[in-house]
């Protein structure tokens, strides 16, 4: 199993965790990295329930349940987050977690086909007992719709070439290996485009990844669930690697802060609607850079706080 660093760990937790006798929810438990030092906050008498699609974590999570009482573990995705709820037997929660995109053990198993660096079957599936595999939903797109995604969720300039490449690979019967992915987009990029920065199918092994997995829908059901489940005083903090993923957190929440949805000219409000939420940390909080020097994944990580009105 790889070596997962959790990103941002203490301000996360400083601002998850309110009570230590509370109730908390981590919705991506990943490799336990976050749900661990919760616990350590703890009293004998808190709670965590963690959330995964990933079977492999959930396994994790099953043995650090084994060892703590404190702990339990569901197997679903964010959208399921009112479901896990109400299997637990919680109505509202002191604070609720996401570390968003993909761990490090998930790069590092070739086998689920998330990493351009290692050679596996093109699967990219989060939960492998559901769902399709990367090399089987691409049989049925066009290279627009291909295209759409690449740009949409990967910001790839070049997203038009390298879907009529990747389509081009599919109809010639080379598309079933992350190795022919890889080597497709990187001679699908313009020369000046291939060396410098960051490897040049970081963008679309993202997009994909995301397109396989729903992660945009899922996300988007996820934290509107989460700011219902919160009790007054209930912290929401979320760390995103993605300008997408960012900007939907933001927005939702921004949505609950300032919910009035009257005319800006109107002199007073009429439409009723109160704000939900009043944000912590608006502006994304950084990694610092001895982190970022001891982890290079954390580098692109974005940390936003909202907390639950009365």
């Amino acid at each position: 199993m790889g070596r997962h660093a959790p990103v941002l760990l203490t301000p996360f937790i400083d601002a998850l965790c309110t009570s230590p006798d509370g109730r908390y929810v981590d919705a991506t438990f990943g490799r336990g990295g976050h749900a661990r030092a919760l616990l350590e906050k703890l009293s004998p008498s808190g709670r965590l329930l963690a959330l995964d699609r990933d079977p492999d974590a959930v396994r994790e999570g099953q043995r650090l349940a084994a060892q703590d009482e404190r702990f339990c573990v569901r197997h679903c995705a964010f959208a399921e987050l009112d479901a896990a709820l109400d299997e637990t037997g919680w109505d509202k929660v002191h604070g609720i977690g996401f570390d968003l995109g993909v761990s490090s053990p998930q790069l590092d198993d070739a086998e689920r086909g998330f990493s351009f660096s290692r050679d596996g079957p093109l699967d990219m599936r989060m939960d492998t007992g559901h769902g399709q595999p990367l090399c089987e939903r691409l049989v049925r797109i066009n290279e627009r719709e291909l295209a759409d995604i690449i740009r949409r969720y990967g910001n790839e300039r070049y997203a038009g070439r390298i879907a009529r490449a990747i389509l081009h690979a599919r109809d010639g019967g080379d598309m079933t290996r992350t190795a022919q992915l890889e080597n497709v987009v990187f001679h699908a990029m313009p020369k000046k485009a291939r060396f410098g920065g960051a490897h040049p199918a970081t963008r679309t092994f993202q997009a994909l990844r995301m397109w396989v997995n729903d992660e945009m829908a899922q996300l988007e059901e996820g934290i509107k669930a989460a700011m219902q489940r919160l009790l007054p005083g209930g912290r929401l903090a979320v760390i995103s690697f993605h300008s997408g993923e960012d900007r939907t957190v933001r927005d939702l929440i921004e949505a609950e802060v300032h919910a009035c949805t009257c005319p800006p000219d109107f002199p007073i409000c009429v439409c009723g609607r109160m704000p939900s939420m009043r944000w912590l940390q608006k502006k994304p909080l950084r990694a610092n850079a001895v982190e970022i020097a001891e982890n290079a994944r954390s580098r692109s990580a974005l940390l936003r706080v909202a907390e639950r009105l009365a």
